[in-house]
């Protein structure tokens, strides 16, 4: 039983020094996207420790366990919900999954929850048609768009009009739409619709990194920014840390939604839910409240998010 016990403690106290120093490269990338099941795992050999009176692998079993809950409990708890005072804005994202993703469920989502902005990747020249088909261009009638096929594409749609209408593509080839918007009684707004590479194979953990590194940093002296998408990372990532400690919360953990998973709900059956689409806010930006959303025909989960930006 001893031996049981140290053999349970040992992966998780070296599961917890990965994440507790960002050492995510190489195959370490996919395994900390699993943090959280990590976290709960732990608490085995902890309760085989205290059960069986073994006190010095209880002992450390127990710091294993508070520095995992350190790491994850927070994004659980409401908590750094930003400024209630202001003007309301409510955001969407959607991966599309090649374009697929059923057009008249996404415009109904906009519908149904009086969204301002769309954000959406994997965003085709198809399903720009059948999204126009379906009646987006009559809720949202101003866009930033760059369509391609395939996986690359990325699109903006918003209520009010965009101005700097852009797009960049990043390092590991996804192009990423760009534009500033000013709602009614609002001071202007950056929004940005994200799309890193994907981390699917070890040897696109540096690219990967890079595209998260490409992202535009938080800017507290310039105009406030909203970036949302499917970042491929979780918050257990350390480059999607650093870009969030630039000056930006993510809506999921100010608002105790932190654990609720987006991907994979189409094809990879094996592979646990986690929690990658992710919507980042300015610090000078509230988050009031953020739902996920079942779209059929794509992996993802949208996001819909509702916030509360500067008055101008």
């Amino acid at each position: 039983m001893t031996v049981l016990i140290w053999l349970l403690i040992l992966p998780a106290l070296l599961f917890a020094a990965i994440r507790l120093g960002g050492l995510d490269r190489g195959p370490l990338v996919q395994l900390l996207a699993f943090t959280p099941y990590v976290a709960a795992w732990s608490l085995l050999p902890m309760a085989l420790a205290f059960a069986t009176r073994r006190w010095s692998a209880a002992a450390l079993a127990l710091a294993v366990v508070v520095a995992f809950a350190a790491f994850v409990l927070p994004r659980a708890i409401p908590g750094g919900r930003g400024p209630s005072d202001g003007v309301t804005l409510r955001v969407m994202t959607s991966n599309l999954m090649l374009g697929g993703a059923d057009a008249d469920a996404v415009v109904k989502l906009v519908r149904e929850h009086d969204v301002d902005v769309l954000a959406l990747q994997e965003f085709t020249p198809d399903a720009k048609d059948a999204l126009a088909k379906a009646g987006l261009d009559e809720l949202l009638p101003y866009a930033s768009l760059a369509d391609e096929p395939g996986a690359s594409g990325s699109g903006l749609y918003s209520r009010f009009p965009i101005g700097q209408a852009r797009s960049s593509r990043n390092p590991g080839g996804f192009q990423q739409a760009y534009g500033v918007i000013q709602p009614p009684g609002a001071g202007a707004l950056l929004i940005g619709s994200a799309h890193p590479l994907a981390p699917s194979e070890v040897k696109v953990g540096r690219a990967w990194r890079e595209d998260l590194a490409d992202e535009p940093k938080a800017d507290p002296d310039g105009t406030p920014r909203i970036l949302l998408g499917d970042f491929n990372a979780t918050l257990d990532h350390a480059p999607l840390r650093e870009l969030i400690a630039s000056g930006y919360r993510d809506a999921g953990a100010a608002t105790g939604h932190g654990f609720t998973p987006t991907w994979p709900y189409v094809g990879h059956g094996h592979l646990p839910k986690i929690t990658i689409d992710h919507v980042l806010v300015d610090k000078r930006i509230g988050v009031r409240e953020m739902e996920v959303h079942p779209v059929p025909k794509t992996d993802h989960r949208a996001i819909v998010a509702e916030l509360t930006v500067p008055k101008a």
